[in-house]
C-alpha cells in the first residue's frame, strides 16, 4: 500500500478534485443526518474548515508528488483535514464535541485514505494480470 508511483498533471488535478468532492460529501451527509438545511450557505459553513484543512494537508504532504499514495500522502491529508478543520470550527464558534471528532476522524479516513487504498489495490491487480497474460 505504500506505492508511490509518480503521476501526471491529470492525476494530481483529479485527486485534488476527488478529495474536495469527498469533503463536500462529508459535510452534506453530516448536515442531512442532523436535519440541517442543504442550502449552499449551510453546506459551505460546514465544509470550509475541512476544505481549508485539506489544502493544508496537500501542501504538508506535497501531495502533487504522489497524489494516489495512501501512505504517507493520504494519511497526512487526512490528519491535516481533520485537525485543521476542527481547530477552525472551534475558532469560528462551531461545535466540536468529542463524538463529532471521532465520527469525522473515521469518516474522513475512509474517504481520504480509503479511495487511495482502493486505487492502489486496483493498480496492483491490473499490473499482476498484465504480467500473467501470455503473449
Amino acid at each position: 500500500m505504500g506505492e508511490r508511483a509518480r503521476t501526471g498533471t491529470a492525476s494530481v488535478v483529479g485527486a485534488l478534485a476527488l478529495d474536495a468532492a469527498l469533503v463536500l460529501v462529508f459535510a452534506i451527509v453530516g448536515r442531512r443526518s442532523h436535519a440541517e438545511g442543504l442550502d449552499l450557505a449551510g453546506i459551505w459553513g460546514t465544509a470550509w474548515p475541512f476544505l481549508f484543512g485539506l489544502g493544508v494537508g496537500w501542501l504538508a504532504a506535497r501531495a502533487w508528488r504522489h497524489p494516489l499514495a495512501p501512505w504517507p500522502t493520504g494519511a497526512v491529508i487526512w490528519a491535516a483535514t481533520l485537525v485543521v478543520g476542527m481547530l477552525l470550527r472551534l475558532a469560528s464558534g462551531q461545535g466540536v464535541q468529542l463524538a463529532f471528532v471521532l465520527v469525522a476522524a473515521i469518516s474522513l479516513a475512509i474517504l481520504l485514505i480509503g479511495w487511495r487504498g482502493l486505487a492502489a489495490l486496483i493498480r496492483r491487480s491490473t499490473r499482476a494480470r498484465a504480467r500473467s497474460v501470455v503473449p
